[in-house]
């Protein structure tokens, strides 16, 4: 069974959205902010269970492989989700909702990235993103298309860890002068030895397998992790979240490969002074690996031309930071081509008849 959870006002018991400008929960009825304190002291006094808190134990059935339904616990609508869905909306009372239940235990999130940008200025610099781009649909402009820019916080591992290594190798340091007619070329040879301790931090691997998403999410980073906050479902409220379906144990060749990488760069990077260098032995171990289960927040929009080919435009919910490629309408474009075939059709002209 999953917990649907709505966080609701203390004041008229409104529905409460997180708003990034102030970092606070805002209530859309009676205009009351609150901080995540007074939401968690407010519910923690209430009677369980109760409206914000509501154990519906309905996860009615699976619709689909990949599909949970779910009533909403303020009006009773269906709610059709994929399996990973954490938190979104009801699109009937338009309530926020957070499915609890599928961040608990081994899926509680250490650590949530709050939401810094707001929809409204989302929206302003993606639209000033797109105007730099030509030959985009008309329709791709209209309000029904930019209003389904969506927030959605993804799930992440964040890796710090201690390593230490060495490193091996041969140096050369090459000498050239010329007196009188004679170049002289002085070459010395050096036995080069590294070795050190390193600590990366906040190295962030996608923890969703949904391929799109993906390639989205990952465009988006680096996100600012220092200014991530203890995990509370109050953040959600007003989003969409994922829970994670990659795990850590799935990621660990590819983890040990970048640590080394990284641990090897640093080594190197202490290598100077010589003409040239070559490795011989490198070594490195992770000697301390903490892992982060994070939800960071990205901004999305997708477009569907008249192909059904799905466009895909992300921002960083923190920093700002694009990821996209934008539709291109073979219509304006060949108009484009046309105008420029006739204006060099009439230079052309003019030319001819000048010779």
């Amino acid at each position: 069974m999953a917990d649907i959870l709505t966080h609701h006002c203390p004041n008229c018991g409104g529905p409460l959205t997180f708003n990034p400008s102030d970092q606070k929960f805002h209530c859309d009825y009676c205009l009351s902010i609150f901080t995540v304190e007074d939401i968690e002291q407010f519910e923690a006094q209430e009677a369980p269970p109760t409206a914000e808190s509501t154990d519906t134990g309905v996860e009615e059935k699976n619709t689909a492989d990949d599909m949970d339904l779910f009533l909403c616990p303020s009006c009773g609508a269906q709610i059709v989700t994929d399996h990973t869905t954490a938190a979104t909306y009801c699109y009937f009372c338009h309530n926020p909702v957070v499915l609890s239940g599928r961040l608990t235990g081994a899926f509680l999130p250490n650590k949530v990235l709050p939401f810094k940008i707001e929809k409204e200025k989302a929206i302003s610099d993606f639209l000033a993103w797109t105007k730099k781009k030509r030959f985009i649909p008309k329709d791709f402009f209209n309000e029904q298309q930019i209003e389904k820019m969506t927030g959605v916080y993804f799930p992440y591992w964040v890796i710090d860890a201690e390593t230490a290594g060495n490193l091996t190798g041969k140096g050369t340091s090459l000498r050239v002068w010329i007196i009188g007619d004679i170049e002289y070329t002085e070459t010395k040879v050096y036995q080069i030895f590294r070795q050190g301790k390193a600590k990366i931090q906040h190295l962030t691997k996608n923890a969703l397998t949904k391929n799109l998403q993906q390639k989205m999410v990952e465009g988006v980073q680096p996100f600012p992790i220092d200014q991530a906050v203890d995990f509370h479902t109050e953040y959600l409220s007003g989003f969409q979240a994922e829970k994670r379906d990659i795990e850590i144990a799935e990621l660990s060749e590819q983890i040990n490969h970048e640590l080394t990488e990284y641990t090897e760069d640093l080594l190197r990077d202490t290598v100077a002074g010589y003409t040239t260098f070559t490795p011989n032995n490198r070594s490195v171990t992770v000697e301390k690996q903490d892992n982060h289960y994070m939800l960071l927040p990205v901004w999305l929009v997708t477009y569907q031309d008249a192909t059904d080919k799905t466009y895909y435009y992300a921002m960083n919910g923190q920093t700002g930071k694009v990821s996209g490629i934008l539709p291109v309408s073979n219509k304006r474009l060949g108009l484009f081509s046309g105008g420029i075939f006739a204006v060099l059709l009439v230079i052309a002209l003019i030319a001819g008849y000048l010779i």
